[in-house]
């Protein structure tokens, strides 16, 4: 709190500007959000209260995490939430729709549209043309339209993509996790009024998103309808053209988790607006610990660059813990591709969470262990080790005493000198199961004499003004009373407040006011902030998108696109058909799901591609065995073709196409 010394001669009405409001302008620095997974509405909320800026939440149908739907009831109450910090909430609608679901799909759209949230992530580009329809529809009238958001699974690598797809109508582009900063630079450049979400947490897909067609193809799971079997989880053997096995049971396919905490300065200077935590399916404590961290490390980068960028809502989240990412569920982290190609993505050995290095097996006896190391431990504690033959075996401590720990049961395979992990810390567990965080808004307060009444004039960190007075005679205080005015206005209990500047003027603290009168004027400048919303757009700098169609922000652009410049347009009804036709993509690709016989009978729309890949991946299996030839890897010494056969004996070709520098899995049946 800063208190400021009492001021005279104000003319009576005069009023004066609050301390700290920011003004709208031009020149207000680039907003930037931190944007947060919501498994449900007790998730989201948890999101927010920890530092989220914006959150991403499935309805009931048509989101790329079947297993995360909620209600739209459930929805409109984390809207309501969000809101009253100015975070946003985004509704995923971001899977294809087949003809026959088109009517449930628009009146799902509806009911989002109602439940006001913000914006909606698409993969379906029906649902452009569906939006475009309810916005003119009478019901809709006066309602806050969402924006529209190019979802990951729209396969957005490009700039030339992230340009057409601005000029269609979306406002914002979820970019390909295999983007590198220069990449990133390209898009920002090529279209520089277009949002652009950027993953920078969270478990990988091994292919392009919206371009993997494994899961349906060997488990009629179709990942571009929210059932990913994680088919780049299994174990295979890799084997070559002649039969001969080349590496046994190893996760070939399975990559670490993306961890981006010391790279956010350098992706926001690439162009990113906002920063994707991945986790739908993840429990509360992922989230409060991995939006805390990132919460953290973005307001570290914003007080160090204030003229250049700020948070995109407004309340300042405090915590009862220190956030770890170690201790949160992670198969290993990596920086992806964002320096471009490395050796650091895969994880043969395990697809499980490994966990943190707490140190290694020092001595065994009957039924113990010590440990060597700083680590401290406590009963309940998850512990894993790898084999000799790199298999990840994990047991519960029973018993702690110092650094001598009691399995539930001695592992037959721990021997001294190997080294443990531990992927369930119990006292950090614990400490997540209770409230964790508390986010509030500042609250300036100035409290005055003006023509004879005692005024208060309040104002929050979004801009919200509040005004009340004591329209009763002013009496002489036999001392100052300056403490107790601003031990009164202080007061702001379980409200979502707290104390900002309190400037006392006019010769205030000279006059005795009543604790219950400070009182009462305090809970009346609360209730006129709390009752007028917070705009979500103006005061942000944001550019509203509420028509859909042509987007002027990219008018330069072409709004042409061939089809061979589009991997994974996944058309699956007539009104995606029609809507790219219109907007220059003659003969998109049909949906996969289609094409490989999903719903038998039905009309094939676009055009089949002969022999599509199951998978497009950045990732490349030769370079992460070091035989790259193109660049400085080791000459193979097998015959390609390579195959991968899983334990139930399911193959899949490889093939790799080093022109583009990427590798491509094909059915072998």
């Amino acid at each position: 709190m800063l208190l400021l010394p009492s001021l005279h001669g104000r003319d009576c009405g005069q009023g004066f500007l609050p301390y700290f409001m920011n003004q709208n302008n031009n020149s207000l620095p680039r907003p930037i959000e931190l944007l947060a997974p919501a498994k449900n509405l007790e998730q989201g909320i948890i999101a927010i209260d920890h530092g989220a800026d914006a959150v991403y939440i499935g309805a009931n149908e048509f989101g790329a995490r079947q297993a995360a739907g909620n209600s739209i009831d459930d929805i409109a109450e984390l809207a309501r939430y969000a809101h009253k910090f100015g975070a946003r909430v985004y509704v995923t609608f971001n899977t294809i729709v087949y003809e026959h679901e088109l009517p449930n799909a628009k009146q799902l759209l509806r009911h989002i549209v109602k439940a006001g949230v913000d914006a909606i992530l698409v993969q379906d580009m029906a649902v452009v043309e569906m939006m475009s329809e309810i916005a003119s529809e009478p019901e809709m009238k006066g309602l806050h339209m969402p924006e529209l958001h190019a979802s990951t699974q729209t396969d957005n690598r490009t700039a030339e993509k992230a340009a057409w797809l601005t000029s269609v109508g979306f406002s914002r582009v979820v970019l390909a996790r295999e983007l590198s900063l220069d990449e990133i630079r390209e898009v920002h450049k090529a279209v520089p009024q277009t949002e652009l979400e950027v993953f920078v947490h969270g478990a990988l897909c091994v292919s392009y998103s919206g371009a993997c067609y494994a899961s349906h193809h060997c488990f009629g799971r179709s990942a571009n309808r929210g059932e990913c079997a994680q088919f780049c989880r299994l174990a295979f053997d890799l084997k070559d053209s002649r039969g001969e096995t080349i590496r046994r049971a190893s996760h070939l396919l399975s990559l670490k988790d993306m961890m981006q905490l010391d790279r956010l300065e350098e992706i926001v200077k690439a162009g990113a607006t906002s920063l994707k935590i991945e986790g739908r399916l993840k429990d509360a404590a992922y989230v409060k610990n991995v939006v805390a961290a990132y919460s953290q490390q973005l307001n570290e980068i914003i007080e160090a660059n204030p003229e250049k960028y700020r948070r995109s809502s407004w309340g300042k989240a405090e915590y009862t813990f220190i956030p770890n990412l170690d201790k949160t569920f992670n198969r290993g982290f990596t920086h992806y591709f964002l320096d471009g190609r490395r050796d650091d993505i895969s994880s043969f050995d395990t697809p499980k969470a490994m966990g943190e290095y707490v140190g290694y097996v020092k001595e065994i006896r009957r039924g113990s262990f010590n440990v060597a190391g700083t680590a401290m431990f406590a009963n309940g504690d998850g512990l894993c080790f790898f084999t000799p033959d790199r298999k990840l075996h994990g047991f519960r401590v029973n018993r702690v005493e110092n650094n001598r720990l009691f399995p539930l049961s001695m592992p037959e395979e721990l021997k001294a000198g190997m080294a443990l992990y531990r992927n369930n810390d119990m006292v950090f567990e614990r400490a997540m199961q209770s409230k964790t965080a508390e986010r509030k808004l500042a609250l300036d307060m100035t409290i005055s004499v003006d023509c004879g009444k005692i005024v208060l004039e309040a104002v929050d960190e979004t801009g919200r003004k509040a005004f009340t007075s004591l329209d009763e005679p002013l009496q002489d205080a036999q001392k100052p009373q300056t403490d107790n005015i601003i031990r009164q206005l202080e007061k702001l209990g379980n409200t979502m407040f707290r104390p900002g500047n309190i400037r006392l003027m006019g010769g205030v603290a000279g006059f005795f006011i009543p604790s219950s009168k400070l009182a009462t004027m305090r809970r009346e400048v609360l209730a006129q902030i709390e009752e007028q919303p917070i705009d979500t757009d103006e005061n942000k700098g944001r550019q509203k998108q509420t028509a859909y169609g042509i987007n002027d922000n990219n008018a330069g652009h072409k709004r042409y696109l061939e089809a061979e410049k589009i991997d994974a347009a996944n058309v699956s009804n007539h009104r995606a058909e029609a809507f790219y036709e219109e907007h220059g993509v003659k003969h998109a690709a049909a949906a996969f799901e289609l094409t490989d016989g999903a719903r038998s009978g039905a009309k094939t729309y676009g055009t089949p591609r002969a022999n599509t890949p199951l998978m497009t991946c950045r990732y490349c299996l030769r370079y992460a065995m070091g035989f790259c030839v193109k660049r400085g890897g080791k000459q193979p010494t097998w015959k390609e073709p390579l195959f991968l056969e899983s334990t139930d004996g399911r193959q899949v070709r490889l093939t790799f196409n080093c022109a583009k520098c990427q590798m491509e899995i094909y059915a072998t049946d």
